[in-house]
């Protein structure tokens, strides 16, 4: 009983202290153990241990989540204006668009990864257009269980979306509900595993340098400028001449003061969905229809995913120059199709872009063995990464209601 108290207390401890900063411990940790006492092989079993849970529990949310959003999803009949339909074709647009401008800095800048199953037998990737067009449909159409158990994200897609619109038309109440208790389920193990990330990070750190040597860090380090770059260039660049096609009018007063409102909060919150309420008020700051942002907001908050997208192009795109597969233009802009339909399904959680990885990887026939050690990269950067995202999707949300709110205005006195 006594053990028991004190294992709880030190939980609750653990708790306590910010997850950012656990994972710099961690961090530092591996860093230190693996310069000092490199023959503590279990250490990196435990980053071992924290990817096989991700890679166990990815393929399910992401068919959980897919269904249970689907099997709910009910959008309220948009106004004669059209500012509703304007604010989601704004989100998809601005995300594609993120997908694409990741493609070209990672054709501009390839990145490669330090993988420990780099030497693995990769002779299923496809070698061109035409095989990553068969391999699409071919996965698309197997098994859902096999796909499940397989880690065959194309299959769990099309099944979940399958089943989610089947759900929609023929379920009771109950048994939505229960969907969305199953899809709040695996969101919530999802969270509890990520818990325990600063163990798992620890881990794969000291296998990382224990095995490459500190130079590591330069290869993470390049990863993160690229990411950044990229973010930073849709925030000021590719979503600004948006809203200036839109609104007509400079948008970058907008563009500021949602930064400064909105995406400097969201940097250190690293939660669209905690960023919800800030953005809110900054709508009624801005005098935006109430009954418009009530519903944008949030449902920015779930499919305004410009930041997902460029991590999961990016990292995708890591991976395939690391092994070597030969990828055209038009293929990689498939994959941004692709990244960009992944972002808008990406759960509320943190480092929930990084879960969807392997469903991008999975189109060049890379198994989930390798995408998910690139999942694991990913957190290790994701003390950053994740931030930058979090600030463009969260601040993005409020510059295009406003943009679709000023849109109208445009209309109504020309």
């Amino acid at each position: 009983m006594v053990s028991e108290s004190l294992f709880s207390r030190l939980y609750k401890k653990y708790n306590s202290v910010n997850l950012v900063l656990r994972i710099v411990i961690g961090i530092i940790l591996g860093v230190i153990l693996a310069i000092f006492a490199p023959d503590f092989k279990f250490i990196k079993m435990i980053g071992e241990l924290f990817i096989g849970a991700l890679k166990g529990i990815a393929p399910i949310l992401v068919f959980v989540l897919v269904i249970s959003s689907l099997a709910q999803g009910q959008v309220k009949k948009d106004g004669k204006d059209g500012r509703f339909k304007v604010v989601i074709l704004l989100y998809l647009v601005s995300t594609f668009l993120a997908s694409c401008a990741a493609v070209v800095a990672s054709f501009i800048f390839p990145l490669t990864l330090t993988l420990s199953a780099k030497s693995a037998d990769f002779s299923s990737a496809p070698a061109n257009l035409s095989d990553i067009v068969h391999n699409l449909l071919v996965n698309i159409v197997s098994n859902p269980i096999t796909s499940l158990s397989a880690g065959n994200y194309l299959g769990i897609l099309f099944w979940a979306i399958v089943f989610g619109f089947a759900m929609k038309n023929i379920a009771a109440a109950d048994t939505k509900n229960f969907l969305s208790d199953v899809a709040k389920s695996a969101s919530d193990v999802v969270c509890k595993i990520i818990n325990f990330a600063p163990f798992g990070i620890m881990g794969l750190v000291f296998g990382a340098v224990s095995s490459s040597g500190a130079e590591i860090f330069g290869e993470y380090g390049k990863l993160i400028l690229l990411l950044a770059f990229c973010m930073l260039f849709v925030y000021f660049i590719s979503n600004p001449i948006i809203v200036f096609i839109v609104t007509r009018k400079n948008p970058y007063p907008l563009i500021l003061k949602c930064l400064k409102e909105s995406g400097i909060t969201a940097f250190f919150t690293r939660s669209s969905a905690a960023n919800i309420p800030v953005n809110m008020a900054l709508c009624e700051e801005l005098g935006l229809d109430k009954d418009m942002y009530s519903i944008s907001i949030p449902l920015g908050a779930t499919i305004n995913m410009s930041g997902a997208a460029v991590t999961i192009t990016i990292m995708t795109l890591a991976a395939v120059h690391t092994l070597g597969i030969d990828v055209s233009f038009a293929t990689a802009i498939i994959l941004g199709v692709l990244a960009s339909f992944a972002a808008c399904g990406a759960s509320g959680v943190a480092g929930g872009s990084l879960l969807l990885i392997p469903l991008a990887c999975s189109l060049f026939g890379i198994s989930n063995d390798i995408a998910i050690q690139v999942v694991g990269v990913g957190f290790i950067i994701g003390v950053l990464q994740d931030s930058f995202e979090t600030a463009l999707n969260s601040s993005s949300d409020v510059i295009f209601t406003a943009a679709a709110e000023y849109r109208k205005i445009r209309k109504e006195t020309s």
